[in-house]
């Protein structure tokens, strides 16, 4: 068991940052408890009026501390004092900053303490753990069963209007892409859960489309908002890779055992810069044309030429170089090669998809006002032609060996995904509705599928595939389903919005100049308490 694992200097280092964090925070509890009831015994003392303006403040202070804000004059009181006052305030625990950054402190000692919960469930002998089994009846059922409930409890009709168009078109909307990220990744779990290696090709389709909405979302959003500011760049680094980097560090994990991350990192990347390189030209469509053309060049030069993907990325070893436990032959590159050239290309046709989506979009328009019977034609054979094109892929492609189908892969993926886009754009009705559970879970992807390896399921060692189930109820798998997917979703949720808590707190949107500071504060301290944690493991020996 990975009870007698060594410590590493990374999780000292963070016992040392979230312990003082924890401390501070139950002070700061205990003084607004003492500030709370000295104002009852206040309020017992003066008369209405008096009593009105007190309540007044405290319940202005109440309600922005406890929705995880901060009341403006104390956010600008922490944002203009310099980060070595509040470094100091906060090492004398010094009563009004405690108070006045409660909520942040308590939002940093949550994360801290899941994140020890992580190590318990995963790296400790004080949970069980059982093996997986699949049952392809069973696997259908709960599927098909949660489609259901979510059908009769959170189908929900949407009348957005299009920013293109001013109508209610909503192709490919906001809710309609959550709802896709959520369906996938049940499937993707519960494939992980059960061991349901049978739909494998499947869920390298899921992956593509994720990394297709990467392109998607991510172009959708620097072309139309043309905000390539270093705050815009720096959340979403933080949304991508904050709560992964702990997980490395407590649980000694490489980077690339969560491949997800890296992948949508790079292609994040790629996408900003292609973009963001002259952008005052991105509306000629030349310029375009020649940008998109130019990230193919590059994916080819990357992937498809012998010997340049070693090249370009052997720096980047220490990073993304990745040791199975299991297959410990395999060169340290070999995963982030494989993970990576499978999606190498859906990215850019995620760019190519929403650079057109107003086009398509008016095309929509003027097919929903076409007459009855050439609109009903023309869906009819839209309809047609996706479910044949999707049936041929399925007999050619889909159903070939996982290895097989590996290779064809990076150049097909994008067929399932289009079938999918018509089929599920093809009338205003279907459009209009979502379910909006499936769009829920489709918010905390990133956070389920972390969490799945260490509280869903169990790896045991550093970097080791989760290849058991945990268990607290013994004996029991049905029973022990049911209450470790609901701890699983419930910290999910929560790590979402800790994430984004945090993020609000740390990231100013305004104000590069203290953006930088706050990073390189975050890097100093990093340092001091890694150096720190070297010393104390020194001392035993």
């Amino acid at each position: 068991m990975a009870d007698s694992e060594p410590i590493t200097p990374g999780q000292v280092s963070f016992l040392l940052g979230v312990i003082p964090v924890f401390i501070a925070w139950i002070y700061s509890e205990f003084l607004e408890y003492k500030r709370s009831s000295l104002h009852s015994k206040v309020h017992s003392d003066n008369n209405l009026v008096e009593l009105a303006e007190v309540k007044g403040k405290e319940e202005e202070v109440a309600v922005l501390l406890e929705g995880g804000g901060l009341p403006r004059s104390v956010s600008s009181r922490f944002y203009n004092s310099p980060i070595k006052t509040n470094l100091i305030r906060f090492l004398t625990m010094e009563d009004s900053f405690l108070i006045d950054n409660r909520a942040t402190l308590r939002a940093m000692a949550e994360f801290g303490a899941i994140l020890f919960y992580f190590y318990i469930c995963d790296r400790t002998s004080l949970l069980g753990e059982s093996t997986k089994n699949y049952n392809r009846d069973l696997f259908i059922f709960l599927y098909c069963l949660l489609i259901i409930v979510s059908a009769f409890a959170s189908l929900k009709k949407h009348n957005d209007r299009s920013p293109i168009t001013g109508k209610s078109i909503l192709y490919l909307n906001r809710h309609q892409t959550e709802e896709w990220k959520g369906w996938m990744q049940v499937l993707f779990l519960m494939y992980h859960y059960f061991a349901a290696a049978e739909i494998y090709n499947a869920i390298r389709v899921f992956i593509a489309a994720y990394v297709w909405m990467t392109g998607f979302g991510n172009f959708s959003y620097y072309y139309i908002r043309k905000d390539f500011s270093l705050a815009r760049f720096t959340q979403m680094m933080w949304r991508l890779n904050l709560f992964v980097a702990f997980s490395c560090i407590i649980l000694n994990n490489d980077y690339m055992l969560y491949y997800i991350c890296p992948m949508h990192t790079l292609f994040t990347l790629m996408v900003y810069g292609a973009l963001g390189i002259f952008s005052r030209y991105n509306e000629i469509p030349s310029v375009m044309a020649l940008k998109i053309a130019s990230c193919f060049l590059v994916v080819i030069l990357m992937w498809e030429v012998p010997g340049v993907f070693e090249i370009f990325w052997s720096p980047l070893t220490f990073l993304l170089g990745y040791t199975d436990p299991a297959k410990p032959d395999l060169p340290l590159l070999h995963e982030w090669h494989f993970r990576s050239g499978l999606d190498r290309y859906i990215w850019i046709v995620g760019m190519i998809y929403a650079y057109f989506h107003p086009t398509v979009e008016r095309w929509m328009e003027k097919l929903e006002e076409c007459d009855a019977k050439r609109k009903l034609s023309i869906k009819t054979s839209i309809i047609a032609i996706s479910s044949f094109v999707g049936y041929l892929w399925y007999e050619y492609i889909y159903k070939l060996d996982k290895v097989t189908y590996n290779k064809y892969h990076p150049y097909t993926s994008w067929i399932p995904i289009t079938v999918y886009i018509c089929l599920r754009n093809s009338t205003q009705q279907l459009r209009n509705f979502s379910l909006t559970l499936f769009a829920w879970l489709g918010k905390i992807t990133l956070e389920t599928y972390i969490s799945q390896f260490h509280i869903w399921l169990r790896s045991n060692v550093p970097n080791g595939q989760p290849k058991w189930l945990l268990s607290i109820i013994p004996e029991y798998p049905m029973l022990n389903f049911m209450l470790t997917t609901a701890i699983y979703v419930l910290v999910s949720h929560r790590l979402f919005e800790l994430t984004n808590t945090l993020k609000s707190v740390f990231i100013p949107t305004k104000d590069d100049k203290r953006l930088l500071h706050n990073v390189l504060a975050g890097a100093a301290i990093s340092f001091c308490l890694y150096l720190t944690a070297l010393i104390l493991l020194q001392i035993p020996h």
